[in-house]
């Protein structure tokens, strides 16, 4: 029986998102762990969890002017 298999609901989420975290910074290896984690959640929900909004950890305010300006630049070119 595997560690992960072994945790609760709870600490399994907590554990994947603080892998995902890791991995989002740059640890190579915590890239793998997360993955293995989510997997687990997914089959123990049956249902998909990949959140994409948690993806891009920039403010809200950068993802929204970059949109902007590329639809800035757009225009501009008629």
């Amino acid at each position: 029986m595997l560690i992960r298999e072994t945790l609760s609901d709870e600490e399994l989420a907590a554990q994947a998102s603080q892998w995902r975290s890791k991995a989002l910074q740059g640890d190579l290896k915590a890239r793998g762990i997360a993955h293995e984690l989510e997997r687990e959640m997914r089959r123990r929900t049956g249902v998909p969890f990949t959140n994409y909004d948690t993806l891009d950890l920039r403010p809200l305010e950068k993802r929204t002017l970059a949109a902007r300006r590329w639809w800035r630049l757009w225009r501009s070119n008629r």
